[in-house]
């Protein structure tokens, strides 16, 4: 039998005794939402019993795997593997980052200590012993918008230390290898498209002849005013950029389509499944604790 669910906001209740509760978060800084997040959204937080995320970012273990799965085997980096124009332009790129970090940064950024370089070493250091495409979402993130937000701990953070801080009991339903290997398992030309791409978009902002469509301000927005729809499957729910480009030729429309279709499947549809059976098997295992999950909001 379907289990009965109510919702509100970005949460949904599972009406069981004791209720156990799915809540949607997003990858921003938690003080842009906090406030717009419903009272009974955090109520049922602080009265479940355990709170589970897709990892356990409070875990060294998984912050350790997470950097290891982005490296290059030993021996290999990056500039003998992608090809000379691109590597000269991602590096070109990388020494504007640098070059223009310190004013891209807030006053309260500086107010809590913190230094351009440690930023943007803490971003992008050891960047030639990355996995290309792990550089293609570094840069992707390489943003005034994105650094502006940086030293305060992300929505799913937050509420992983929350937890930790009322001593509840915390999980994770994924594996650090279950979210790294679908992207290292892009083919090398398929890499090196986005590569290119995410530094033509990047080049292009640079030189002022091109707008983002869609920011983080905008996700910020449409989350606060509760608006799901208006989130799910944009570029940032499935951790990816997109690459979908009306001016490239056929032959790379096709590669941008082929990799957003593989992004879709295997980061949204699959882990969906994966998740959703974990999760059943907890409430099943333990049908007297109150659960809370708090995913990506594109994974409910």
């Amino acid at each position: 039998q379907s289990p009965n669910l109510f919702s509100f906001s970005l949460s949904l209740c599972l009406s069981r005794d004791p209720p156990s509760y799915f809540y949607g978060t997003i990858h921003v800084p938690y003080t842009r939402v906090w406030d717009f997040i419903p009272e009974n959204s955090k109520q049922a937080f602080q009265q479940s019993s355990i709170v589970c995320f897709e990892l356990d970012l409070t875990d060294p273990y998984t912050i350790s795997a997470l950097t290891s799965c982005q490296l290059l085997p030993q021996g290999e980096n990056l500039q003998d593997l992608l090809p000379k124009d691109i590597y000269r332009r991602l590096k070109r790129h990388l020494e504007y980052v640098r070059l223009m970090l310190p004013s891209w940064m807030t006053p309260e950024q500086r107010g809590k200590g913190l230094y351009a370089d440690y930023l943007f070493n803490a971003i992008a250091g050891n960047w030639e012993r990355k996995r290309p495409v792990w550089v293609m979402l570094m840069v992707n993130s390489l943003t005034e918008a994105d650094i502006k937000t940086r030293g305060v701990p992300v929505l799913d953070l937050y509420l992983a230390q929350e937890a930790q801080r009322m001593r509840k009991r915390t999980g994770a339903v994924e594996k650090v290898e279950e979210q790294c290997h679908p992207l290292n398992r892009l083919s090398f030309s398929q890499v090196v498209f986005a590569l290119n791409q995410t530094l033509l978009q990047q080049e292009s902002l640079r030189a002022g002849g091109l707008q983002v469509p869609y920011t983080t301000e905008h996700l910020i927005k449409h989350y606060n005013c509760g608006d799901l729809n208006s989130i799910i499957f944009n570029h940032d729910t499935s951790q990816v950029p997109s690459f979908k480009n009306a001016t490239l030729p056929a032959s790379e429309q096709v590669t941008a389509q082929e990799i957003e279709r593989y992004f879709r499947q295997e980061l949204i549809y699959t882990r969906n499944e994966r998740m959703g059976r974990r999760v059943r098997a907890l409430l099943e295992e333990q049908p007297d604790k109150s659960f809370f999950f708090a995913f990506g909001a594109a994974s409910q």
